[in-house]
């Protein structure tokens, strides 16, 4: 009851400006130049409000980041606000009654009146609370094409995923690498839920990721999805790189045909100043089917005992959700606002798809929301060693995979 009251008070003073300036320690692993660009907009808003960002960005993936932050937050010395993936990545922390609860600020705001979709905060909301404050909507569901490659191969920019492969001996003729791939697991393990999405279909997808559906797994659907991935890893030969942002780069300076990546890829290409639908192009679903997922980034606060930290974290959250906030931020970040009634107008060509897209409803939730943390570093773990490893074959990678599954919790 205490700590209940605690929320609630701070919760009434989040209203107004404070009387006194109170640092915040947050978070995060946006570190990319476009990432960057996008949090600073975070951080000014929340200096604007009188309070003061203390930045504790963690270089690397959120693979990395993450065990760290958890670390901390069990190890009793919490940050003040901390970046995840919404879905199941603070399940455990919430269960041992580490994380603030959001909900009476969430009820006062109606966060449930304008966050689109809904799924965004479900997964947020655990036992019928919310716990954390949803930020973007992140797909994974795209490939980024150079123009400035396939004008140098002298073949038209492919749009979809059957003309991208055929326009593969066409740019390693003029020395450009079909397919950019990092050596970041999750990099590959995405890229190939992107393929099973195109090429499966989505509802094939769910099977597996929703309902742990081993039978899918080993049936014709996937086999076909395991032999065009496969087949794929011939095409990124040549990109010995490590980052996710240095496959964008390849593709940015026309090192490189294209990247299966999420649209946070966009940042990169904002940065470098490069015009979508002129310099790049993207295909949603690899052009096969127009589809997005609706993954994305949210903050989350651990629970502190400090009065002035706890109404910060509600004043917090209160801005990260606002329009002008949503929409500074994800012009910068590339992805989609959760907000449905803010003015995007300004918004490049690739955005432009993704919010049609949502807007029709052709949309998947994100692996985060199905799959726990172990079973997706196991999955990242095996597609990695996959993909570097040609020995390996896609019926063995296939039967490593449904094993995984069949123990997913």
């Amino acid at each position: 009851m205490k700590c209940r009251f605690l929320i609630a008070a701070a919760l009434a003073a989040s209203v107004a400006v404070p009387a006194t300036a109170t640092e915040l320690e947050v978070t995060h692993w946006w570190t990319s130049g476009g990432e960057a660009a996008a949090v600073a907009e975070f951080a000014k808003a929340f200096n604007a409000g009188g309070d003061t960002w203390i930045d504790g960005a963690i270089a690397g993936s959120g693979g990395v980041a993450r065990p760290i932050i958890v670390s901390r937050i069990i190890g009793g010395e919490p940050m003040g606000a901390t970046q995840l993936n919404h879905g199941r990545q603070a399940e455990e922390l919430i269960e041992a009654g580490l994380m603030t609860d959001l909900t009476d600020l969430a009820v006062k705001e109606g966060w449930a009146d304008f966050v689109n979709p809904t799924s965004l905060l479900d997964a947020c909301t655990v036992d019928g609370r919310i716990y954390c404050a949803p930020v973007n909507i992140h797909s994974w569901q795209w490939i980024w094409l150079s123009h400035a490659a396939y004008e140098k191969a002298g073949v038209p920019v492919p749009t979809n995923w059957d003309e991208f492969t055929a326009s593969a001996p066409a740019l390693r003729a003029v020395g450009v690498v079909p397919l950019a791939m990092g050596q970041q697991s999750w990099q590959t393990s995405g890229a190939f839920g992107v393929l099973t999405v195109a090429l499966a279909g989505p509802e094939v997808w769910l099977k597996v990721v929703k309902d742990k559906d081993v039978d899918t797994v080993m049936g014709p659907a996937y086999t076909a999805v395991f032999e065009a991935f496969g087949a794929a890893r011939q095409l990124s030969d040549g990109a010995d790189i490590q980052d996710w942002n240095q496959a964008t780069n390849m593709v940015i300076t026309g090192q490189a045909g294209g990247q299966i990546m999420g649209d946070w890829a966009q940042g990169e290409f904002q940065v470098a100043n490069q015009v979508a639908g002129e310099d790049y192009t993207c295909l949603p679903g690899l052009g096969v089917n127009k589809i997005i997922s609706t993954g994305g980034d949210a903050f989350y606060f651990p629970l502190v005992d400090d009065a002035d930290i706890k109404a910060a974290q509600l004043r917090m959250a209160s801005q990260l959700m606002s329009k002008e906030v949503q929409v500074a931020f994800n012009l910068k970040k590339g992805s989609l606002p959760i907000r449905g009634d803010v003015d995007l107008s300004s918004a490049n060509d690739c955005m432009k798809q993704g919010l049609e897209i949502l807007a029709s409803g052709n949309i998947l939730p994100d692996g985060n929301q199905h799959l726990s943390p172990d079973t997706n570093t196991q999955l990242e773990d095996l597609m990695v060693e996959f993909w570097n490893d040609k020995s390996i074959t896609p019926a063995e990678v296939q039967k490593g995979y449904a094993s995984i599954i069949a123990d997913a919790d």
